[in-house]
């Protein structure tokens, strides 16, 4: 175990230099004339990060916690999608940092897995984006943040309108053409450590009634550890045209190739000594991604809103290499000067689904209320070919000889509606009741080994389930609110939970769904055009919680408990420059601090295969992955011409597992993994006729810290962060 400051020193000298800042700020009594309500910052302080207003097309946000973060605005290093410093302003979000290519983004938050961003319902301008949205809802790609305008967050609120999930709603908006021209171009190039390039061409516009826009991005690099390099290819088009005065048709369209390097785990004792290190050269994974959506939008009259989408993805994920335990070397044999096969996995995804979305204004007691129902329909069939025997080579080739060990078809199909309402009881008081009735049918049928007890028929396993919730809010001001909600949530047994991702794992057969709830409630709002600021505290109850625990040497997943997580998110950026220059100077020296703790625990532990065995229960030990503690705190000085920003990142140290096992044991699967510091810098000099340069430095500390320790792929073992690395992009608007 490596010895590192507590939190609290780590946290120590970063309020140093915050907290006096903070207290050379001068109040000032005039409000802000925002409304919430609309949901729009206006003026010179650009925070990056805003609430959501009540309302967001069809959907009823009022009274729920929300972000949404608008990327031109922040001093972010978008070439590789860093996620610490694009969701830096959202308090809570936790991320998994060990792959520096920014291809697939691991966030989480409230004590819940940042796998893949299994726990958010993941969306691109509201279509699902994920493998399979109940049976595999893995993110195994993810936009490149040049090509997005903003990113919407919404809490586990969000399970009324969007579905079931814990974790919330993360839905990214692609950028559309600019409306004051028929043709306009952005253009982005960057250079940076470990041989980085990334390029960014987009072209967009607005003729007659068409707005289009369309983007080429391309990254490659050989990045920080050995045996990592990369390459992704983007291409996005979307296109709006309108009907008549009150429809509109768009399209959109993404098809994403990845290539990805896979320098496997450590032991703790490699970590400790060398984190570039790599001891597998010969894992490899290739994605073909592509995401298709078309939306009708349609106002009959001023008061009705309708909007019907049919989105689908087809996709795939395949993996090779030596896959065995890291303390296994990959070595050539002797007698045969070969390397032993590889094992090859294959999943192919097709799904398709179609969302029929209305918002109806309407009078209730005399007030404007709101009115939002949703009905959804969603397919995914999917294959999935695993264990298979690959060659002896090294290169990403995916040949198998003769079949695969494990074979098995993946099938879901799900019916959904839903109903919310805004219902004002007063000109400051509303409260939003809904509800959700879920259809879920799943199968899975097959074989997981090659014995004759391998074979695997689930049959039909169909689910009903209603969600309930409601929401409040109060106006304390034009631009000030308190809020809250409660929200029911329910996530099925994965595919993935039922088929073990490594040889040092063991699946629990009688695997339940888990349901619970979020409780959450606070108070946002601005002051002054100097101050945005968004304090709150949650609940997450979750039942049935499926994890991993050390049993006879293994790791077993099954239904460990009942986990809660509580705790406290605030949000708080200002102006310090604010009432000291003239107005119209367009100076601004403004500082940001993002706190949450968390509080997760397992609270239950109901597991009657094992709970003969005391020692094995997990009952009020400290969820997994799930940090105390996480401060973000930044300076930003931004004029005319010149923007820069300095980013601390201090996080707590985690668990890797529910049995919280203190040492790591041999293959570096469990353990204790302990909290780390991270500082961000980076600088943009605006030029005239729309050219910029911007350039930075990731981890300037040079931070030796690892976030994560995988069971399986990419290889088992301590995955550790990125360590120092530069970047120079230049950028042009024509």
């Amino acid at each position: 175990m490596f010895e590192v400051p507590t939190f609290p020193t780590r946290c120590a000298w970063v309020c140093l230099f915050t907290i006096p800042l903070f207290a050379n700020a001068q109040q000032r009594d005039s409000l802000r004339t925002i409304d919430l309500r609309a949901a729009e910052v206006v003026g010179p302080f650009r925070t990056g990060v805003r609430a959501l207003g009540d309302t967001l097309g069809p959907v009823i946000l009022a009274g729920k916690r929300t972000e949404s973060i608008t990327l031109a605005a922040l001093d972010a290093d978008l070439s590789l999608n860093h996620a610490r410093q694009v969701f830096g302003k959202v308090p809570g979000v936790t991320v998994w940092e060990n792959d520096g290519s920014g291809i697939q983004l691991a966030i989480a938050a409230r004590g819940l897995s940042p796998n893949r961003s299994w726990e958010f319902n993941m969306r691109q301008d509201g279509a699902d984006i994920s493998a399979d949205a109940f049976g595999y809802p893995e993110a195994y790609y993810t936009p490149p943040m040049e090509g997005v305008e903003r990113i919407d967050v919404v809490r586990g609120a969000a399970s009324l309108a969007y579905g079931p999930q814990f974790g919330g709603l993360v839905n990214f908006i692609m950028k559309r053409g600019p409306s004051d021209r028929e043709l306009g171009a952005e253009v982005r190039q960057t250079m940076g450590s470990y041989g980085l390039f990334d390029s960014y061409v987009g072209l967009g516009g607005t003729k007659g009634k068409v707005r289009y826009q369309t983007f080429l991005h391309h990254r490659n690099a050989q990045s920080w550890r050995q045996n990592s390099r990369y390459g992704t290819t983007t291409a996005h088009v979307n296109a709006q045209y309108t009907l008549g005065r009150r429809t509109s048709l768009g399209l959109s369209y993404t098809h994403a190739s990845i290539e990805q390097q896979q320098p496997g785990g450590l032991t703790d004792v490699q970590f400790h000594e060398d984190a570039r290190r790599s001891v597998r050269e010969r894992n490899w994974m290739t994605l073909p991604w592509n995401v298709a959506a078309i939306t009708l939008e349609h106002r009959p009259d001023e008061h009705t809103l309708v909007e019907v989408k049919l989105f689908g993805t087809l996709a795939e994920r395949n993996s090779v290499g030596f896959m065995k335990a890291i303390t296994q070397p990959d070595t050539i044999d002797r007698a045969t000067g070969q390397y032993a096969p590889r094992q090859v996995d294959t999943d192919a995804y097709m799904n398709l689904g179609l969302e029929v979305r209305g918002r109806r204004q309407w009078r209730f007691f005399s007030r404007q209320a709101v009115l939002s129902i949703g009905l959804r329909g969603y397919g995914a069939d999917n294959t999935r070919r695993q264990l298979g025997t690959g060659t002896t080579g090294t290169d990403p080739d995916m040949t198998v000889q003769g079949s695969f060990g494990r074979e098995l078809d993946l099938a879901t199909r799900n019916a959904a509606f839903y109903a919310e309402s805004l219902l004002p009881l007063t000109d400051r008081l509303a409260i939003v009741p809904g509800a959700r009735l879920e259809h879920i049918v799943s199968r899975v049928n097959g074989r997981i080994n090659t014995a004759g007890s391998g074979v695997v028929d689930s049959g039909v396993r169909t689910r009903q389930r209603i969600l309930l919730g409601i929401g409040a809010r109060y106006l304390t001001g034009p631009s000030r609110q308190f809020y809250a909600n409660f929200s029911q949530a329910y996530r099925p047994v994965l595919y993935s939970d039922l088929t073990p991702s490594a040889t040092t794992d063991v699946i629990d057969p009688d695997l339940r769904d888990a349901s619970g709830h979020n409780l959450d409630g606070g108070y946002r709002g601005t002051l002054s055009n100097w101050l945005f600021f968004d304090v709150g505290g949650f609940l997450v109850h979750y039942n049935d919680r499926i994890g991993t625990i050390q049993q006879n040497g293994n790791n077993y997943r099954t239904n460990i408990g009942t986990s809660v997580s509580k705790g406290v998110e605030a949000y708080v950026e200002a102006d310090l420059l604010h009432g000291l220059l003239a107005p119209g100077h367009g100076t601004h020296m403004s500082i940001f601090i993002s706190y949450a703790f968390t509080d997760a625990q397992y609270t239950r532990w109901n597991n009657p295969a094992i709970a003969d065995n005391p020692a094995l229960s997990v009952a009020g030990k400290r969820v997994e992955y799930a940090p105390k503690d996480q401060v973000r705190t930044g300076l930003t000085y931004r004029d005319k011409r010149l923007s820069a920003t300095v980013q601390f990142n201090v996080i707590d140290g985690i668990y890797t597992d529910a049995s919280n096992t203190e040492a790591p044991n041999a293959s570096a699967t469990a353990g204790w993994l302990p909290g780390y510091t991270v500082v961000d810098a980076s600088a943009t000099w605006s030029l005239p006729k729309g050219i910029a340069l911007t350039a930075g430095v990731n981890n300037m500390l040079d931070e030796r810290y690892a976030t994560r320790r995988a069971g399986g792929y990419p290889g088992p073992g301590v995955l550790p962060g990125m360590g120092r690395n530069a970047f120079l992009t230049i950028s042009a608007r024509l």
